[in-house]
């Protein structure tokens, strides 16, 4: 009779197993979405945003064994992208890539973004990077400090930007009114121009992204001054920081995030979270992205939140002191 009661107590152990196993499974499945992932990324194809996209996407799909697609959807300032994103079903399957800006300047330069800031929250932040400061070297400056003396003595300096609202656009604000330095800035249509135009003396100079200035100072074009990241370049080492330089005002950084619909639920954007984090941290991801002038952050959650509502709050102010505006 007792070992017919043991039988009994480990069949009822093992179906009691089994029941908590099969109540599991469909929970921890569900964390991620059902069906197949599409990264709608802000800006056209070719760029840093749309490289980082692509790594992501790759991993994203070998690893969840799921289909991963990147849709581009260019124009203004990435509202376009946002808004298509806002407006998708909060179930993980729509994810928006892009830069900070949209969210950190966008805001106070647009009448109506076409969509609601509250709509989207961030998923990661993936990676960062500076803009180069470089000028024409018929200017004749090699340092910050005799770049905003030129500036003082000729009553004013014009910089180049890809566009109204940029990045680029703001670090020249910021120059001019952390230094009292007129700046006048001058708008192209997309990173090339700018380049070319501090190449041709059209400007003084510009704040640029690193990748498409580096090429030019490496053969003596443009005269490096300062980047404006927290760490030096990868591409260009021995150029200095604008904080190394007295320039702490200047450190501008683009933040490359990954956005969500807020009405995601936590445990879809949890793992969601954690699948970026993982494609971030592999090595060959790394490796590219290095080459690109870019450093791996993969923040995520409240952090996330923060950094971009800092960016945000700090823009707002410059952008309200110099009138920034876009057309």
């Amino acid at each position: 009779m007792k070992q017919a009661s043991s039988v009994r107590r480990q069949a009822l152990l093992t179906l009691c197993c089994i029941g908590a196993l099969a109540a599991a499974s469909p929970g921890q499945t569900q964390t991620l979405p059902a069906g197949p992932i599409k990264i709608v990324n802000s800006f056209p194809p070719g760029g840093p945003s749309d490289i980082i996209s692509r790594l992501v996407a790759d991993k994203l799909e070998s690893a969840l064994k799921q289909t991963v697609v990147v849709e581009n959807k260019p124009g203004a300032g990435g509202n376009i992208a946002a808004d298509q994103v806002a407006r998708a079903p909060a179930d993980g399957q729509t994810i928006l890539s892009g830069i900070d800006t949209t969210f950190t300047i966008n805001p106070s330069i647009y009448k109506s973004l076409g969509w609601r800031l509250e709509g989207l929250t961030p998923l990661s932040i993936m990676a960062s990077s500076g803009l180069l400061l470089g000028v024409n070297p018929a200017l004749g400056v090699t340092t910050p400090q005799q770049l905003i003396d030129k500036g003082k003595s000729r009553q004013g300096l014009t910089f180049s930007s890809g566009s109204n609202g940029s990045p680029g656009h703001l670090a020249a604000e910021i120059l001019g009114e952390s230094t009292g330095v007129k700046v006048l800035h001058v708008p192209y249509k997309g990173n090339s121009p700018a380049v070319l135009a501090v190449l041709s003396g059209e400007v003084d100079g510009g704040i640029l992204a690193t990748p498409g200035m580096i090429p030019h100072v490496k053969a003596g074009k443009i005269v490096p001054l300062a980047v404006t990241s927290r760490k030096r370049s990868q591409l260009a080492p021995e150029v200095p920081t604008t904080a190394e330089t007295g320039l702490k005002e200047l450190q501008v950084e683009v933040l490359y995030v990954a956005m969500i619909p807020t009405a995601t639920p936590p445990a879809i954007r949890a793992a969601l979270a954690k699948a970026f984090a993982d494609a971030l941290a592999q090595p060959d991801v790394k490796d590219k992205l290095a080459q690109l002038d870019l450093f791996v952050e993969s923040v995520s959650g409240t952090e996330a939140e923060v950094m971009l509502a800092r960016q945000r709050d700090r823009y707002a102010s410059i952008i309200r002191s110099t009138g920034m505006t876009v057309d």
